[in-house]
């Protein structure tokens, strides 16, 4: 299981990267997409919507079941990946590099009280 080091996690299986602009780049874990199996249809957020802080937002669905992606931070939308709308598969060959979408977060401050990758390998391994 792939749980890099660099970038913060939720419990609802979400990654998050801080980008050097102030952005967060979200996406789902590689863990979420393992267990989700093959995606077939991502839905991504409108850019511009404001979110709370754990606000279901994106929904991707495989072959097994569809699951909502949570905010991990509240804040606005400022891109999302439109090419996941068209291959959704991308997900299950890198979860890491298909993001879903970014995020201008309120309070920037909020990113460093997500789980850190040993955080969150505690979760994966409670489930």
């Amino acid at each position: 299981m792939n749980i890099p080091a660099n970038l913060r996690y939720t419990s609802s299986h979400e990654w998050v990267r801080n980008e050097a602009d102030g952005t967060v780049t979200i996406g789902i874990t590689d863990h979420a997409q393992a267990a989700l199996g093959d995606l077939v249809f991502v839905e991504l957020p409108k850019v511009g919507r404001t979110l709370a802080a754990g606000e279901a937002c994106a929904v991707v669905e495989s072959v097994k079941a569809a699951s909502d992606v949570y905010a991990p931070v509240a804040g606005t939308v400022v891109a999302v990946n439109e090419a996941l709308t068209a291959t959704p598969e991308d997900v299950n060959k890198d979860a890491f590099a298909a993001w879903l979408y970014k995020l201008q977060p309120a309070d920037p401050a909020a990113v460093a009280s997500l789980l850190d990758a040993r955080g969150y390998e505690s979760v994966i391994a409670e489930a």
